[in-house]
């Protein structure tokens, strides 16, 4: 190893240490525990606001209503997550997405609320979904312009947008990566980590720049969440694709940092009921974020049994923070897995073809010690199977469907 090379080495090793000693002064020197735990806040990820410990809940405004936004949706909106339960189960997130701003920003370069949809402003409206006890995000561009083009992006006002969201109550960033001075993402995006980590409140940061760098090679230093793949839409071929997308990613998620395959196209009628379970099961062992995308004003009953299932929910905010992924796959049959807390473990089943057919999952394949017998859980069905399963699972399952379940060791 050159000279060089083990100076770099050792000036990575001494960061976060060093981090922790500017940053950490009410960590205690006698207390290791804690110490070590600002090192490791430090290590992944320089924004350190303290959120997304696990995957994001709550709904943004873009699959269902595109640009046709205002305050009144939103308010609406709002309004039905506390009513449905929604918001309960976690669903705390009101987030709206591009085309809420002018085009031009004020004399002073602020970005201004449209006043024709957000005539109450950006602080009024957040003021109003706090006092659900709900939370509000913000959308804008790492670049010129937003996708849209409708509104003014963030490029060289970073410091300055940071500090306006931050003054409104804004409490999660949706950061996109349209009409930009063509700069790498991992140049562009950093900035706006440091403007938020000065704004004066946490904020969670969502890296919207659709895989195109890799962003989960580099995200967990620079935000909470990032884009993997381009954007979904409401059929099962890009619902399908976009999980495939994701999972080659899977072991750079983790508290704090999470991969995200785009926001839940649950509701809004592109799919089947059973294509929708295969969605929201994906999502949900995953770790990706849980964004309903539909108008929660106006579900079906079928939307809500799908969003609203606890058990389902529940792998997805597991504390462990393990990304599941494919484990076995041949032809239309695959076997998706991944490690729980408690020493438990999620498994779904998919059949991505046209027809029937039986799936097995073995033991070794999931990661469980051979010879174990476990308990199953099918979280569509709410029931426990009758029994003890040893070395493998069972199940048939329909064409573009799924079943999903929680293994559970036991005596």
């Amino acid at each position: 190893m050159d000279r060089r090379r083990f100076a770099y080495e050792v000036l990575v090793a001494l960061l976060p240490l060093l981090l922790c000693s500017l940053n950490c002064a009410n960590a205690s020197s006698s207390d290791p525990a804690q110490l070590h735990d600002h090192v490791e806040q430090h290590k992944r990820n320089l924004l350190a606001n303290g959120l997304g410990t696990t995957p994001p809940m709550g709904w943004n405004s873009w699959n269902h209503f595109s640009c046709q936004i205002n305050e009144k949706i939103i308010r609406e909106t709002a309004d039905a997550l506390v009513s449905t339960g929604l918001s309960k189960l976690g669903y705390t997130y009101v987030n709206i997405d591009d085309c809420w701003a002018e085009l031009n920003r004020d004399a002073h370069g602020n970005l201004v609320a449209k006043k024709s949809t957000f005539p109450s402003g950006i602080k009024a409206l957040a003021d109003y979904v706090h006092s659900k006890g709900l939370k509000l995000g913000i959308y804008s561009d790492a670049g010129y312009f937003t996708c849209s083009k409708q509104m003014p992006g963030s490029l060289g006002y970073e410091f300055q947008d940071a500090k306006t969201f931050a003054s409104w109550g804004i409490d999660y960033l949706k950061y996109d990566n349209c009409n930009n001075d063509e700069s790498k993402p991992t140049d562009r995006y950093p900035v706006m980590t440091r403007a938020l980590s000065m704004a004066g409140r946490p904020i969670f940061f969502s890296l919207c720049e659709w895989g195109d760098l890799h962003p989960a090679l580099w995200g967990a230093k620079v935000g909470n969440s990032w884009r993997t793949t381009n954007d979904i839409n409401d059929s099962w071929e890009s619902m399908i694709s976009r999980a495939d997308m994701n999972e080659v990613y899977a072991e750079y998620a983790r508290p704090g940092g999470w991969n995200d395959p785009d926001m839940l196209e649950v509701g809004n009628g592109g799919m089947t009921k059973n294509e929708y379970i295969v969605h929201f099961s994906l999502w949900a062992l995953s770790k990706a974020p849980l964004l309903l995308g539909c108008d929660v004003r106006n579900m079906t009953k079928d939307t809500v049994d799908i969003v609203t299932n606890k058990e389902v929910i529940a792998v997805n905010q597991d504390s462990l923070g393990v990304q599941g992924k494919k484990v076995r796959m041949e032809g239309d049959m695959e076997i998706w897995a991944g490690p729980l807390s408690r020493y438990r473990v999620a498994v779904v089943l998919l059949n991505r073809g046209p027809w029937n057919i039986s799936i097995t999952a073995y033991w070794d394949d999931i990661g469980i010690p051979s010879k174990s017998a476990v308990e199953a859980r099918d979280l569509w069905e709410h029931k426990t199977l009758v029994g003890r399963f040893k070395d493998k699972l069972t199940a048939q399952v329909e064409p573009h469907s799924c079943k999903m379940y929680v293994l559970k060791p036991v005596a």
